[in-house]
């Protein structure tokens, strides 16, 4: 084939490509067929692409640059926190409202089954007792509830609400400790 022929045979191909496609042909309404034009699914990629690469300006994680984020630097009221608005912020506040209930729900198990107790064994109500219970019989009572009890236990004795003697509360050794309700 000479080099003219070539030519004229891209031209062709080119024209062809370039001619418009006619219009679709109506379809019966019992007929399921899904027309996408070309140009629909190029726009649609496009905003994704677009939306995705905004997303990983913010993205701490992302290897581009972005020289529009602000790094919280330490101290800073934002250092080490989640984006205002974002997925992993809202998992957080769900997980500290449902950290929050089962510590609640620990603190009524105590008043339950725990005994009083004269204020000179620690705590503090106003009436001279406190409710107080081993964390043995606590352990028993509360693992048909829960398997997280110590965590529980140590997150409810940060907030003073219950007070035990020891880092940490381990079951068979640790049974006969008195957790104390401060509350």
């Amino acid at each position: 084939m000479s080099e003219q022929e070539i030519k004229t045979k891209s031209q062709k191909d080119t024209e062809e490509v370039n001619e418009e496609v006619p219009a679709p042909t109506p379809f019966s309404e019992d007929t399921a067929v899904c027309i996408v034009s070309v140009k629909s699914l190029k726009e649609n990629w496009q905003k994704w692409s677009d939306d995705h690469q905004e997303y990983q300006k913010n993205n701490p994680f992302s290897q581009e640059t972005r020289p529009s984020v602000v790094v919280p630097q330490r101290g800073q009221d934002d250092y080490g926190r989640p984006m205002q608005g974002s997925m992993t912020e809202q998992r957080g506040r769900d997980a500290h409202t449902h950290v929050s209930r089962e510590v609640q729900e620990l603190c009524e198990v105590i008043r339950n089954i725990g005994e009083p107790r004269n204020r000179d064994d620690g705590g503090g109500s106003r009436d001279g007792s406190v409710i107080a219970v081993e964390f043995g019989k606590l352990f028993e009572h509360y693992v048909t509830i829960s398997n997280k009890l110590v965590g529980i236990l140590l997150r409810a004795r940060k907030q003073r609400l219950v007070h035990f003697e020891g880092e940490m509360l381990w079951q068979g050794k640790d049974d006969n400790v008195m957790i104390t309700l401060m509350t």
